[in-house]
């Protein structure tokens, strides 16, 4: 990823900018955000011709710029570049999504266990050119166990997907949460209470929506009619070995089987050295 690719984008009045840290919920957003622009609980096409993804190496750059340029409908953007990275515009409303971190270091195995790392190097070799280089070759090979390659992300300090910068994209947000043109939701309020979530995110995108299409766009966005779409849903969707997987179990709380008490005090010292506690108890609901 990289957010020069931010370069020659020419925003419009109404877009929608949906920036989020990996695994927080990123797929989960752009999908509600699809079914309140279109305002019918099936997407005229697959996510990814709907939401274009900027910031990835995964089409040339003016191919990039040529498909969202093209588009007509009201763009809903996908990027992972922090608020401070991305370009700022009065007319654009930007959302986001936080999420548990120990949940997010769990997902984020599954992620990576499922892509097709082959195929990943050939699409960013084609975007990038010849000075692409030998990314793979470069990648250290992963710890032998879930347990192990957790605590790896939890103190990788420089890596895009790491718990340190997780955190700095949440924190980016949380600086402007109070902004007119600024959301940032939680994975787990879509969980407890999407419909109230779906309904918020819509008057802040001055979006009316019939009364009686609410009971099926709510329907759509749950996690298992996500799960059940996901050939047509799942981003990037030639990258996976399997595309439903792509859609894990999209719950709350799968790291109680990986750490114990002396893991979880482990893990609050890091929380502590990297965040504050206003944020640290803003994305931990339960506590830690």
């Amino acid at each position: 990823m990289d957010n020069a690719r931010w370069d020659g984008v020419e925003l419009r009045e109404g877009d929608i900018v949906i920036s989020t840290p990996a695994k927080c919920g990123t797929t989960w957003t752009q999908i509600i955000c699809g079914l309140l622009v279109f305002g019918r609980p099936e997407l005229p096409r697959p996510l990814d011709e709907l939401s274009i993804w900027v910031d990835a190496y995964f089409r040339p750059h003016e191919e990039m710029l040529a498909l969202l340029e093209a588009q007509d409908h009201r763009r809903f953007i996908k990027s992972h570049t922090p608020f401070d990275g991305l370009p700022r515009d009065e007319r654009v409303t930007y959302v986001s999504i936080g999420r548990d971190p120990r949940d997010v270091g769990v997902s984020i195995d599954n992620h990576i266990a499922n892509m097709d790392m082959e195929k990943a190097m050939r699409l960013r070799a084609m975007a990038i050119g010849p000075e692409a280089g030998d990314f793979a070759a470069a990648m250290e090979p992963p710890a032998p166990t879930l347990y192990e390659r957790f605590w790896n992300w939890v103190y990788a300090d420089d890596e895009l997907i790491g718990l340190a910068a997780m955190l700095r994209h949440v924190e980016g947000f949380w600086e402007h949460r109070d902004d007119p043109n600024v959301v940032l939701l939680h994975f787990d309020d879509l969980k407890t209470d999407l419909e109230g979530q779906m309904r918020a995110l819509a008057a802040t995108l001055g979006i009316a929506i019939d009364e009686r299409v609410w009971p099926e766009l709510v329907r759509a966005a749950t996690f298992d009619e996500v799960r059940g779409r996901a050939e047509t849903l799942a981003p990037e969707n030639t990258l996976w070995k399997d595309r439903t997987v792509f859609f894990n179990k999209g719950t709350s709380g799968q790291w109680k089987d990986l750490l114990d008490d002396a893991d979880l005090e482990r893990y609050r010292a890091r929380i502590d050295e990297l965040t504050t506690p206003e944020i640290a108890a803003w994305l931990h609901r339960d506590g830690i």
